[in-house]
């Protein structure tokens, strides 16, 4: 699918990105990956990891400035869509610079990805835009719908949107795992609440259910993987068996457990084997059986959420990962 294309990563230099590109460059071998995001000292520690690999290039720019991006779509087949502000807390005390990414960002894309012939365009959501409670998931609930809209806009162009969702991902920047590793030496962990449950989604996963995406999208469509869910209870019993835990209370904007599908959604929500598809509900799109292919039309007021999963992680299987997996967390 990649084999000879050009690929562009908006926030290239995040986890996914650190990520994505290897896994791509190995399997694809695309003609060229683009690394898009603002940050120089990224791209410049980023560049250090793929040194003699000509197949990546590295751009300067921003999602909010369109002309920027203009630019870097010049030839470009296609986009995954990774920047965003994304810290819950950072969204709240800065709600117009949150908007200007996460919302005025995907608008620019859209534009920009139509206007120069792009192929595809997948964009990353997050469970916290499925009945959002913080800003963050409000506006990363409009991004997801502005990129299905996308499908509309780009009429004779012919450019496909679709959007990933997936919750927790195990090891990534700023995430619980390698938070409790950077602390467990201490001997106490702090717990939000002790009902808490988080889905746990490899990075590894991430990625190949963006390839899925690419491959198998019409236009419209939200991809979920299905994955375990955990208690953040059991989550740091495994990364510090030894260690207290202290039950610190939920912070604002936070959920005690994850949702990926809404009850609101059922309608249009259809099962495969490894993954959920929401098919979009403008232009009769849901009944589209193209988009439907063979999957299943899940229960009325059917709700994925991290409490009422059917699949749960093992301590086996997170200490599996963990002992794998350790040398890259906090380099990622």
């Amino acid at each position: 699918m990649f084999e000879d294309k050009t690929i562009l990563v908006t926030g290239g230099t995040g986890s996914f990105g650190h990520k994505f590109i290897p896994m791509t460059l190995e399997k694809y071998n695309p003609k060229k990956i683009i690394v898009f995001s603002r940050d120089e000292m990224k791209q410049w520690e980023m560049a250090k990891l793929f040194q003699g690999d000509d197949r990546l290039r590295f751009f300067i720019g921003d999602v909010r400035d369109k002309e920027r991006l203009y630019r870097a779509l010049d030839g470009v087949d296609y986009v995954v869509h990774a920047a965003a502000t994304k810290i819950v807390p950072t969204a709240e005390y800065n709600p117009f610079e949150c908007v200007k990414t996460n919302i005025h960002g995907a608008m620019n894309l859209i534009d920009a990805a139509i206007d120069k012939g792009v192929k595809g365009v997948v964009a990353l959501s997050t469970d916290k835009a499925s009945s959002p409670i913080n800003l963050y998931g409000a506006t990363k609930l409009a991004s997801d719908k502005l990129f299905v809209a996308g499908n509309s806009y780009s009429g004779s162009h012919e450019t496909k949107f679709s959007v990933v969702r997936y919750g927790n991902v195990m090891g990534s920047r700023g995430s619980v795992i390698p938070f409790f590793m950077s602390i467990k030496e201490k001997g106490v962990l702090p717990i939000t609440d002790p009902r808490m449950t988080r889905f746990m989604i490899s990075l590894e996963q991430g990625v190949e259910l963006v390839w899925h995406a690419f491959e198998d999208m019409v236009g419209g469509e939200i991809y979920v993987k299905k994955i375990p869910s955990m208690k953040v209870t059991d989550l740091a019993r495994v990364v510090a068996p030894e260690a207290e835990q202290e039950v610190v209370g939920i912070r604002p904007g936070e959920k005690l457990h994850e949702q990926m599908i809404g009850a609101e959604d059922s309608h249009f929500t259809y099962e495969y084997p490894e993954h959920f598809k929401i098919l979009p509900n403008i232009n009769n799109w849901g009944s589209c059986a193209d988009r439907i292919k063979d999957g299943k039309r899940v229960e009325e007021g059917f709700v994925y959420s991290s409490d009422n999963n059917a699949k749960w992680m093992t301590d086996e299987e997170l200490q599996a990962w963990i002992e794998r997996h350790y040398s890259e967390i906090g380099k990622i």
